[in-house]
């Protein structure tokens, strides 16, 4: 599927959209999430999606408590549109979603649905339908040093072959989408003004993490 498939004007976005709150998870333009959808209210959420707009927006919950029925939402999300359904066997779907834009909820409305639905505004972030520069200054050297050694400190493994050719946009929203930073941080990378902020912010973070491992392991040492 091309790109362009996915540039719409504003005026095309729904004001109302389902929302899917789930702690720790964001969803950035023109990346994609894979989402297991098994409780029957999102379930519900999915199939009317499918018949509509095929639209969910992505919103973590302030206090990351999935206890909670209707717990507090932050108030900027990202939406995607489904470009994959499967059903399996024992009634689950596994979805993936195309993030198209961020928004910001304006209300919650009171609905007879099990899912939440949301009034939202698009206009904070009407930048999001653009593709940006190519050769954007991310400080990208920096950027994979950080990325290198926070994965060498917590024993992971990368494709660096992928990472390392992966275009400006799709190497920043990537990492800001896969890396367990706390929900806290997840926000502060999804709400960045543009992409060379979101740099900026995930090299902060990335830094920081280094710093607590560091400093956690001269604790245990002690």
């Amino acid at each position: 599927m091309s790109e362009q498939e996915d540039i719409i004007d504003i005026e095309d976005l729904p004001d109302v959209i389902p929302v899917f709150p789930l702690p720790n998870v964001i969803l950035l333009p023109r990346s994609t999430l894979p989402l297991n959808i098994f409780e029957p209210r999102y379930l519900k959420m999915v199939r009317d999606a499918m018949v509509t707009h095929k639209l969910i927006g992505m919103v973590q919950p302030v206090s990351g408590d999935l206890e909670e029925d209707a717990p507090d939402l932050y108030v900027n999300g990202g939406v995607g549109r489904i470009k994959e359904l499967v059903e399996t066997e024992d009634g689950r779907l596994e979805i993936m979603l195309r993030g198209i834009s961020r928004f910001e909820i304006a209300h919650e409305l009171e609905t007879t649905t099990p899912y939440r639905l949301t009034k939202v505004d698009w206009q904070p972030y009407s930048g999001d339908l653009a593709f940006p520069d190519h050769n954007l200054d991310i400080g990208r050297a920096e950027l994979l040093d950080n990325l290198s050694e926070y994965l060498k400190m917590r024993g992971l493994n990368a494709d660096y072959t992928g990472i390392e050719g992966a275009p400006d946009e799709v190497l920043v929203n990537t990492l800001s989408m896969i890396i367990p930073f706390e929900a806290a941080e997840k926000q502060a990378l999804l709400e960045a003004t543009d992409v060379q902020m979101r740099a900026s912010t995930l090299k902060s973070l990335l830094g920081m993490a280094i710093v607590n491992i560091v400093g956690q392991a001269d604790n245990d040492v002690h």
